[in-house]
């Protein structure tokens, strides 16, 4: 049986921007793909520039639109990837709690929410983002763990979520 051979970064982008060019969305889509298929889960200057030239977007509009949709990301991710939200119906049912924990457990000492919203851990073992609302209010606390969303989060399910994760299973 022939050896599968991978293909490289720049060939995917190209995969990737050829499937969406003269496409509705081809903009939103090619870097949501892009985001999607790099190893780190982050839209680097050299995709952002390459989508920009061969999408014919200016590069500005293309930086709008990578920093305004809080799902890209500009810098690497972890392995994993847990969005806290943090808006009132689940900050005032234990989203901060959750959210100290899962730094504690992950040994983040750094934080500054309001400086910042995503961290990763030292080792690249996960990255830890928070949202202003994920809609789910009813649901309240909510997180979501590599694009699963788990609502009535408790710090004891987390706990056991995290540990989960450690051993290499899935959320």
């Amino acid at each position: 049986m022939p050896k599968a051979v991978a293909q490289s970064p720049s060939q995917d982008l190209d995969t990737i921007i050829n499937s969406w060019k003269g496409k509705h969305g081809s903009l939103l889509g090619a870097l949501e793909h892009a985001q999607q298929s790099d190893p780190k889960k982050y839209l680097s200057e050299g995709t952002l520039r390459e989508i920009s030239k061969r999408l014919d977007v200016p590069l500005s509009q293309v930086y709008s639109v990578a920093t305004f949709y809080s799902f890209f990301s500009l810098k690497p991710q972890g392995e994993h990837v847990i969005v806290v939200c943090r808006g009132t119906a689940c900050h005032t049912r234990g989203s901060l709690v959750l959210l100290n924990e899962a730094l504690a457990r992950l040994g983040i000492k750094e934080f500054k929410e309001e400086e910042e919203n995503s961290v990763t851990s030292s080792d690249s073992f996960a990255t830890i983002r928070t949202v202003a609302c994920f809609g789910q209010c009813a649901l309240a606390p909510v997180i979501m763990i590599d694009g699963k969303v788990i609502s009535r989060m408790t710090v004891s399910k987390l706990v056991s979520l995290l540990e989960k994760l450690k051993k290499g299973g899935e959320a």
